[in-house]
């Protein structure tokens, strides 16, 4: 039989306060350190869930933008796996950004990451399917299938594209830079 766990058995919660260092000219969250703090948080679940050394990040499927991440907030990344494939972990997140002043807590973004767990020789191994308990949960679940079958789609196309891009320096093509 195989393996099983809870999305929870995963879950992965940050808070961080946000730094003058990590605003942009428009004195919000670097859309880049947010992407930063998702990946790092869907690392560690994926790693929680299929208990390896070595996950890697094989797509990032979406990052939406909802709000503005200001100075006087905290970012709170909390992300799980929400749907397994035979070797693949899909990971949402969601971010969280709490004015510090007032207490408001606005849904900042979310986010799917997909990873595969490797092995010590570095080949892709199985991972334990879920079992959805939470409404959040199942409906990430449900919903799982069609993401990867988009995921499939668009990677294909990628494949395709590679085959027909060219890797020559710009000047080589007389386009100057």
């Amino acid at each position: 039989m195989t393996e099983t766990k809870s999305p929870k058995e995963s879950l992965i919660v940050n808070t961080d306060q946000v730094m003058i260092n990590d605003l942009n000219n428009y004195n919000t969250l670097f859309g880049g350190v947010l992407m930063k703090k998702l990946d790092n948080n869907a690392t560690l679940s994926a790693r929680r869930h299929a208990r390896v050394k070595e996950c890697v990040t094989a797509s990032t499927d979406s990052i939406d933008f909802l709000y503005p991440i200001h100075q006087t907030d905290s970012v709170c990344v909390e992300s799980f796996v929400s749907y397994t494939g035979n070797k693949s972990m899909e990971i949402f997140c969601k971010v969280i950004a709490e004015d510090m002043i007032s207490g408001e807590r606005k849904m900042a973004a979310t986010a799917f990451l997909t990873f595969v767990a490797l092995d010590d020789n570095k080949h892709p191994i199985k991972v334990p399917e879920i079992v959805p308990e939470t409404e959040e949960e199942k409906f990430l679940y449900e919903s799982g299938k069609e993401r990867a079958q988009t995921r499939r789609v668009r990677r294909k196309h990628s494949k395709e594209l590679t085959e027909i891009i060219g890797l020559e320096k710009p000047w080589e093509k007389g386009v100057y830079v």
